[in-house]
């Protein structure tokens, strides 16, 4: 079985339609997918990082399925937020959001996300979310007041179809502008006319004076512009649906009068110790911060080892759970390269294929990583197993499929076999300390290689040899 493998059956769950459908995008051959980005305000944290994580599941996967795959994905580079907060450190708001992107690529290519084709700024398409608002003042659906332009709500018949809500039941808390000048306080801004203390930095000349974009309408542009009217995928955390994307829909629906978006997809919150991640609750972590206690390795197979549309629960106990079961995937994969084997070009071995089989079906399901990861366990107590007395041509099939699911499917990036030559000389030293049954001698040696950040291994024939924890 080969590694390039013909396109699966892929089963998605479409939040328009509440329920798992085949995936079948527009070209069968290639998917576009906009994946909504960061506001630039402040630090990378564990709920950007939940989000992109699932998403680079899945775009590895169609990947792995023979897709070619269009990602896009913003950076919303003027905001409320970002304008505030450059005013309290006291720098343009383009510099402040400039930080951190830059923050937003040290962090998360530590944590092996794949990076998107695109990257546009709403700075950068500033003409087109203007032309965008023409279009939909001509159609009727956006109307002036006050100096600012707002989506009529009340003309889009299916409006709600995506969170499956009518107008007098939102959501609670949702971020919707309660305004005199709107016709219906449901209606949400395409156009702000500027506030006497606003930076020129983010104001814009248009038809209905300075100002600047409304939050929704920057997805509708940006994701049009670069992928076309209709897209495969959009996605996103659950936070989401209502209003963003929600409004979306409207927005490009109205304009374009065809389907916006084939397939909805959202990831499940972050919880700390079971309660919602939140600023305002002082249980909020960053990606630099969390970092600085685990590996980054380590925090992308916790943040995969739940099904994406799942709650994730983030505490010690649970990362440090994901720790162990990580550290026993290296274990086992570096005593397989201990072995000499090189890596097979292909699985010849059936019941290897089967479990490659699942492991990929798995993925197949709604690209459940939780059950993926599972078959990843099942190889590993294989090859402990037949360590010591499978040939080497089934190592190295053994070997091709571990890298084939851990690295290319899941993005776990593997250690490497490193040779120390002072090591070597303190494992030389150990086993004569052995021989001599001089264990507490043996035993500083065994925590002097540790320290060096090599783990020992005793073989069933009575040598030892190091592999790299690194």
């Amino acid at each position: 079985m080969h590694a390039c493998l013909l396109k699966n059956m892929i089963k998605v769950f479409n939040t328009l339609t509440n329920k798992k459908e085949v995936f079948q995008p527009q070209d069968k051959n290639n998917v576009s997918m906009y994946i909504c980005g960061i506001t630039p305000y402040d630090e990378v944290h564990l709920g950007h990082a939940r989000a992109y994580a699932a998403f680079d599941i899945i775009k590895r996967h169609l990947i792995n399925s023979g897709y070619g795959v269009t990602h896009v994905q913003n950076f919303t580079d003027i905001d409320d937020k970002i304008i505030a907060r450059a005013k309290e450190r006291n720098l343009p708001a383009r510099l402040l959001a400039k930080k951190y992107i830059d923050d937003y690529f040290v962090q998360t290519d530590k944590l092996n996300i794949l990076r998107a084709n695109s990257y546009p700024l709403v700075t950068d398409m500033i003409p087109n979310i203007i032309a965008f608002i023409k279009v939909l003042m001509d159609k009727g659906f956006a109307y002036q007041a006050g100096g600012d332009v707002y989506y009529d709500v009340a003309k889009f018949k299916d409006y709600g179809k995506l969170s499956k809500q009518k107008l007098e039941d939102r959501l609670a808390g949702a971020r919707v502008e309660i305004n005199d000048n709107k016709r219906s306080s449901y209606d949400f801004a395409l156009w702000k006319q500027s506030k006497p203390d606003d930076p020129q930095d983010v104001c814009w000349q248009s038809p209905w004076g300075m100002g600047r974009p409304g939050w929704h309408i920057e997805c509708s542009v940006m994701s049009s512009t670069l992928l076309g009217e209709t897209i495969d995928i959009h996605g996103g955390g659950r936070d989401l649906i209502f209003p963003h994307h929600e409004n979306e829909i409207a927005q490009s629906e109205a304009k374009s009068g065809c389907c916006f978006v084939k397939y909805w997809i959202h990831n499940g919150f972050v919880t700390i110790d079971h309660e919602k991640m939140s600023k305002s609750l002082g249980n909020f972590f960053t990606l630099s911060d969390i970092f600085k206690k685990y590996s980054p390795r380590v925090i992308r197979y916790y943040l995969i080892s739940q099904h994406y549309r799942s709650p994730l629960d983030f505490s010690d106990e649970n990362v440090d759970g994901a720790k162990n079961a990580l550290d026993g995937l290296d274990d086992a994969f570096l005593r397989l390269i201990e072995t000499g084997c090189e890596v097979a070009d292909k699985i010849s071995d059936k019941d290897l294929q089967d479990l490659y089989k699942k492991f990929t079906a798995s993925l197949d399901d709604d690209f459940n990583s939780q059950k993926a990861l599972s078959y990843l366990h099942e190889l590993k107590n294989l090859i402990l197993t037949e360590l010591q007395s499978a040939p080497k041509e089934r190592l190295s099939q053994m070997r091709f499929a571990f890298k084939k699911m851990a690295e290319d499917s899941l993005g776990l990036v593997l250690p490497t076999v490193k040779k120390d030559e002072e090591v070597l000389a303190l494992l030389e030293k150990r086993n004569i300390a052995r021989l001599k049954k001089d264990w507490a001698s043996a035993d500083a040696l065994r925590k002097a290689i540790d320290e060096k950040g090599y783990k020992i291994v005793d073989n069933a024939d009575g040598s030892s040899s190091v592999i790299s924890k690194n």
